[in-house]
């Protein structure tokens, strides 16, 4: 190799060998990271940041800005690095922080906490299908606003650094099949073609030919085979910017760990050098063997020019904009709107109230109908099912399909690809703009675990559709019936469970869910559900509040005796409290049934509300068809739960809810015994 000098080196080359050894200081500092990354990707990073990436340092949420996506996350050090260089509001004392407690260089990437981060990545795979995800919404927002006849108002690129193990996992695959199908011109990814992981060389376990299997996904690819060569890679990134029709792939083939003792070697992904390596490092580099941490004033001043250069271009799109809103003021409006996030006066004007006289509806219907309303006032709302649509009731009725009909579409249909669904929907929130759902059966919320994770620790709008949700399911039997979903959506910090009783409580928790910001899971019933009666507002005004008394005892009983009992139950089980409750009342026992559509939402009321729904010194009897984990927590030691801590049954879902104790004589015995 051959080393460089001060008076040798390029600009160029020197801002790399800048983001290389700061990247290389933060893990010797911390003595924790993952250096071989950063050091390998540098050149692609800087060549993408400094001549194509549309950026202002100084407005890191520029609505018309690039998206850039760092889905190896574990080489968050280079992504610090440049963000440093180039001016974000990130001092170098963060960079000697990295790691640390408070600070805001986290081992990963996290949304939220560093200005220019555009997405929490670390799990391999998720930065790809989340990049998807804001290519997407871009797509849709510049088909819908601009207009050929002006300057667009919404264009930009999604561009990611991916790695080898990123493009392993499924969820990527996924994400990547599906990107191909929706010809998203606008998405370019650079592949750190490094060949090897923490166990060594991907000949271990990833042989094929990855630019092959991308070209079968209808991907534009290309190679280059030199990883520092700057101008090499302009050009490809170039061609693919000119690409239109395809999501572009770059595999630039790199090297773990360039220029240390550990160049090539598995050793460089994911420990520090070592301050021998780093001497070492810093020798073949040509850089200070005495100074950290150092960023020379060239490179400060030469990455500093992307400051005036973004303010220019975000100016210049403000000025787009102000003569968008000129020349069509309904347009501009909306435009406002979505840039903002804000919702539309009265974009919830059109939810339907359900009659219990209508008879019996499931509440996957009534979300469907819900859905619809909402769309109408909702232009921004746009989603769709992996491959259930039917059964989920997801579509917008008279509204076209994004990809088939064009990125005006609203109906986005994921295919069998629940992964990338989520992780795609977490993609979009970030984006802005829109607001985006996905649905399939709860059962497969296992496929979607770590986006829902995810989307909890970002806190995205992200609106999860899971329908057919208990045992009530019947026929498919165990394998398609959930029983530890509840309880494991509840584990999320976080996340907020919506499991609604009838058609109202579903159309106070889509309410909810688009009002209240952050991800939730609206968790629904295959089977018919008796119709509450919404006229007295308690449905409207305590399902808000995650749990609220939808059925006081008996006036006549509670002026003989003080309350009993309180049933609590959710979902599909309200309807059985209610039958319940009518049964003690004719032994003479006063009973109150509590309807907690949510339970996280529930318990971040005060304790003074918390009590007087459910009040301590009252025995409690929950009722849900699912395990009984957590439930303890609400009823305490002087209740019980009605729940199942096995798997179903394939019958008939009434014989299947009957048969396992979901029956009105099952919770009348069990309030009875709480009694004695």
């Amino acid at each position: 190799m051959k080393k460089e000098t001060k008076s040798m080196a390029s600009i160029d080359q020197r801002c790399i060998d800048t983001v290389r050894m700061l990247a290389v200081d933060m893990v010797e500092k911390a003595k924790s990271g993952h250096p071989g990354m950063p050091l390998g990707a540098a050149p692609m990073a800087y060549v993408l940041w400094d001549r194509f990436l549309k950026h202002n340092p100084n407005s890191p949420r520029w609505f018309d800005r690039d998206r850039f996506v760092l889905s190896a996350g574990h080489g968050s050090a280079l992504l610090y690095a440049l963000l440093h260089v180039y001016g974000y509001h990130l001092p170098l004392q963060e960079l000697q922080n990295f790691r640390q407690w408070g600070s805001k260089t986290a081992g990963h990437p996290e949304y939220g906490l560093t200005p220019g981060v555009e997405a929490t990545t670390g799990p391999l795979g998720q930065g790809f299908a989340m990049g998807v995800g804001m290519a997407i919404a871009e797509a849709h927002l510049s088909s819908v606003f601009n207009d050929e006849r002006m300057s667009p108002v919404i264009d930009h690129y999604t561009y990611a650094i991916v790695s080898d193990g990123d493009l392993m996992e499924g969820v990527a695959s996924e994400a990547a099949s599906l990107a191909g199908t929706m010809k998203l011109g606008k998405l370019v990814y650079l592949y750190d073609d490094n060949r090897i992981t923490i166990e060594g060389s991907t000949a271990l376990a990833f042989t094929e030919d990855v630019g092959k299997r991308f070209e079968a996904y209808g991907w534009h690819v290309q190679s280059v085979e030199d990883g520092c060569d700057v101008d090499e890679i302009a050009a490809a990134i170039d061609q693919a910017r000119a690409e239109t029709t395809r999501p572009s792939l770059i595999c630039v083939r790199t090297h773990i760990g360039y220029g240390s003792p550990r160049q090539d070697s598995e050793k460089a992904h994911g420990e520090p050098l070592g301050p021998e390596g780093a001497a070492a490092t810093r020798e073949r580099l040509g850089w200070p063997a005495e100074e950290t941490f150092y960023v020379p004033d060239e490179v400060l001043s030469h990455c500093a020019e992307a400051i005036g250069r973004g303010a220019h271009l975000e100016q210049e799109w403000l000025g787009r904009c102000e003569g968008y809103r000129g020349a069509n003021r309904e347009r501009g409006t909306l435009l406002d709107r979505v840039i903002d996030g804000g919702l539309p006066d009265g974009w919830d004007s059109h939810i339907p109230k359900f009659d219990p006289d209508d008879g019996p509806m499931a509440t996957r219907a009534a979300s469907g109908k819900v859905l619809n309303a909402i769309a109408e006032g909702l232009p921004t709302l746009m989603g769709g099912s992996a491959d259930l649509a039917p059964s989920n009731k997801s579509v917008l009725n008279d509204e076209a399909d994004f990809g088939i009909d064009g990125p005006a579409g609203r109906n986005i249909h994921f295919g069998v690809r629940e992964h990338a669904m989520a992780a795609i929907v977490n993609g979009m929130a970030l984006h802005g703009g829109v607001q985006p759902y996905g649905a399939t059966f709860l059962v497969f919320a296992d496929y979607m675990r770590p986006s829902l994770r995810l989307a909890s620790l970002m806190q995205t709008p992200s609106i999860f559709i899971f329908s057919h949700d208990s045992i009530g399911v019947g026929e498919d039997g165990p394998t398609h019936q959930p029983v530890e979903h509840l309880a494991s959506l509840r584990a999320i910090p976080g996340f907020s469970v919506l499991r609604p009783a009838d058609g109202n409580e579903t159309a106070a928790v889509w309410r909810l869910a688009v009002e209240r910001g952050g991800p939730c899971a609206l968790v629904l019933s295959r089977q018919k559900l008796p119709v509450l009666d919404p006229a007295n507002g308690v449905i409207a005004d305590g399902t808000p509040k995650g749990a609220y008394v939808l059925s006081e005892a008996p006036a006549d009983l509670l002026q003989q005796r003080s309350l009993a009992l309180t049933l609590v139950a959710t979902g599909s089980e309200v309807p059985l409290a209610l039958e319940a409750q009518k049964r003690l009342a004719e032994k003479g026992v006063p009973v109150r049934v509590v309807s907690m559509p949510c339970r996280e939402i529930y318990l971040e009321q005060n304790e003074d509300y918390r009590s007087r729904v459910l009040p301590p010194d009252v025995p409690m009897l929950a009722i849900e068809a699912g395990v009984t984990f957590g439930w303890r927590d609400i009823v305490g030691d002087r209740g019980a739960v009605i729940g199942l801590d096995r798997f179903g049954e394939s019958a008939p879902g009434p014989t299947v809810m009957d048969t396992l104790g979901f029956n009105v004589t099952r919770v009348v015995g069990e309030a009875m015994n709480l009694l004695v």
